[in-house]
């Protein structure tokens, strides 16, 4: 048996048993209970080699199929995820941009500054971590229409203008930088690099700064960081 044939039978036996345990019994007889009187003996012997009635598969083959089988499996499922922009009629160039971006939005690319009047009428900006927002929360509400996506006190950056509250928070994805002579800096952890979010500078290595036309909002701007390291 060649070895494509082989790792065939593995992963057949792998799909068909739940455990290695499953599989050694299913090699053993009435026959070899009956003279060895104890099954744990049995197993060790199908496992071995020296009783079974079909493929010999060592633990470590047939666990570390079963874990890539089922690695393949997640993988296949969260690639099958449907989008929460997808399908929706988007008019306004904000939630187009956020549904662009959505599907490669999983290690922290972007970055969105709003500021705009919350409920009570106050002004409010802050920095949103895009991809650490869309883990924790559905933005089916954002997408549809039903709410607008504002800044919190637990995003990246956080400031009341009515109040004065500033709040800052590392994510994930960013480690925030507050008290720098540059003004307020972002470094994001895969590459190190830093993104500036003054307009009067470059963004920085790998960066873009991409003011947003929208009626949703006073100012929206997006920030995109591709990462050069390898993964």
């Amino acid at each position: 048996m060649d070895q494509e044939e082989r790792l065939t039978a593995v992963d057949n036996i792998v799909t068909q048993f739940n455990t290695y345990e499953d599989f050694l019994d299913s090699q053993i007889t009435s026959v070899d209970l009956y003279y060895l009187e104890d099954e744990g003996l049995a197993r060790q012997l199908v496992e071995l080699g020296y009783r079974g009635t079909g493929e010999v598969v060592k633990r470590e083959d047939f666990e570390a199929r079963k874990a890539a089988i089922e690695i393949a499996r997640l993988a296949e499922r969260t690639q099958k995820k449907t989008l929460t922009s997808a399908g929706k009629d988007l008019q306004d160039n904000f939630l187009k941009a956020l549904a662009v971006r959505e599907e490669d939005n999983h290690n922290g690319k972007t970055v969105i500054f709003i500021r705009d009047k919350n409920s009570h009428g106050q002004e409010v900006s802050g920095y949103i971590d895009y991809a650490h927002r869309l883990k924790i929360e559905d933005f089916e509400v954002y997408f549809s229409g039903k709410r607008r996506l504002l800044p919190k006190p637990t995003d990246m950056s956080f400031y009341n203008w009515d109040s004065h509250i500033a709040v800052w928070n590392s994510t994930p994805n960013y480690q925030v930088i507050a008290d720098n002579l540059q003004g307020l800096l972002f470094k994001y952890k895969r590459d190190r690099k830093i993104l500036n979010v003054d307009p009067k500078v470059s963004p920085g290595d790998n960066s873009t700064r991409i003011p947003i036309q929208t009626d949703l909002y006073i100012q929206a701007v997006i920030f995109d960081h591709i990462s050069r390291r390898k993964t």
